[in-house]
């Protein structure tokens, strides 16, 4: 039996910072597109993202971004072009926490049991 992949999910919890709030929502739009759009772009579809605002429910937390792949290469490389961007080094957000999860771990396992000798 051949094992099914696992899909890494992170949750990447973030900090809206006065410089980021400061700037106009056409600003903050471009820089997004901009930094954030080419990390995604240059994960070469291996990757996805969503985007959750939480301020109004959370805060410690602004903004929720959640990543999923298959590789966890792929998301410690996408974290990396993050922080070489002026998102997270001018900065305009602070990385609070980052949750790693694996979807349905326990069936994975469960799994290996059946076919353990």
């Amino acid at each position: 039996m051949k094992d099914k992949a696992l899909n890494h999910t992170y949750f990447v919890l973030l900090r809206a910072l006065p410089a980021w709030l400061q700037l106009s929502r056409e600003a903050r739009k471009a820089l997004a597109d901009q930094h954030l759009g080419a990390a995604l772009a240059r994960s070469h579809g291996l990757l996805t993202m969503r985007y959750f605002d939480a301020e109004a429910f959370s805060a410690p937390c602004s903004d929720v971004m959640m990543v999923e792949t298959l590789d966890p290469r792929h998301h410690c490389f996408f974290m990396e072009q993050l922080r070489d961007s002026p998102l997270f080094s001018a900065p305009y957000f602070e990385v609070l926490n980052i949750i790693s999860t694996v979807e349905d771990g326990y069936q994975a396992y469960e799994a290996s049991l059946a076919v353990s000798p």
